[in-house]
């Protein structure tokens, strides 16, 4: 097994966002490049463009189910069933492990969404050391992993 979760915390503590961090970790297993991956999961960070609401890590696995085993027959409510199962099962297992799939709930920071006005800080140890991120993505990517092998 890749270990996608390192890869996914190595990205975002480079700079990606949460979203991009987890989709461009897969890159090997969804067959797109990293710019690719990025561009596509680029407004889910921070909570969808920053909004605070579901966690661009959930996002960015979404994505990768999606592209692995998503479906594209929209008459075949057989496999949208399976998949809204699947992308449910992720949801039910990360919360498990982090109590929520809430960005702000997630952060526990509420004031500072407002403080920036939504816009995105700057990378620095002080922003790291006030985050769960870097462990989000690890986890989402490590999730995710499992569920792959499991799904195989």
């Amino acid at each position: 097994m890749s270990n996608h979760a390192d890869i996914a915390k190595e990205l975002f503590l480079k700079g990606y966002n949460c979203s991009q961090s987890v989709l461009c970790a897969f890159s090997d297993v969804t067959g797109y490049d990293v710019d690719t991956s990025a561009r596509m999961a680029s407004s889910f960070g921070g909570g969808l463009g920053r909004l605070r609401q579901t966690c661009g890590a959930v996002s960015g696995a979404a994505l990768v189910l999606g592209i692995v085993k998503g479906y594209d027959d929209p008459s075949n409510y057989e496999a949208k069933k399976k998949h809204y199962e699947l992308v449910r099962e992720f949801a039910d297992r990360f919360k498990e492990k982090n109590r929520s799939i809430n960005c702000g709930e997630l952060l526990k920071m509420a004031s500072l969404n407002s403080e920036s006005g939504g816009q995105p800080e700057k990378r620095s140890d002080e922003y790291y050391q006030k985050r769960p991120c870097p462990q989000l993505v690890y986890d989402a990517a490590h999730i995710l992993d499992e569920m792959l092998n499991d799904i195989s």
